[in-house]
């Protein structure tokens, strides 16, 4: 399975419906898999979340993002998760992403960014994808 960073926040942060993907994390048989990009989106995720805990808006510090690099990267570790590098074939995918599920094209799933590598990983290596929220249940890979 590949982790998307949406799944590892959720979790992290106690979001609604953590503990469902909580469990599916805790079910999965075979090998899960991250890439830098998934570690960085949840790494500022986790910070952003940890910065406006008190209500107002404040930037994440330096030392908030050591410490939220270190609890995303100890959870991708318990959960045995392989990080897989960023090839040309994973960025053409993604782009192929983009055009049929993207938000610049104005599909309902409206994939981002992230979303379209997430969903091209997935596919290059041939393996679900566990995700929080909608977006990927729009796509070829629900």
């Amino acid at each position: 399975m590949f982790l998307d960073a949406s799944a590892l926040v959720a979790v992290i942060n106690q979001e609604a419906g953590w503990q469902e993907i909580a469990k599916r994390l805790s079910d999965v048989q075979n090998a899960c898999f991250v890439s830098p990009l998934v570690r960085f989106e949840a790494t500022l995720a986790v910070a952003r979340a940890a910065a406006t805990a008190g209500g107002a808006a404040v930037r994440p510090s330096s030392e908030l993002l050591a410490s939220a690099r270190e609890i995303v990267d100890d959870l991708i570790a318990e959960l045995g998760a392989s990080e897989i590098s960023i090839s040309g074939e994973i960025g053409d995918k993604a782009i192929d992403a983009a055009m049929t599920y993207g938000k610049a094209v104005g599909h309902r799933a409206g994939l981002n960014f992230g979303d379209c590598f997430a969903y091209a990983c997935a596919k290059i290596h041939g393996v679900g994808l566990i995700y929080k929220g909608d977006d990927f249940a729009q796509t070829d890979l629900a």
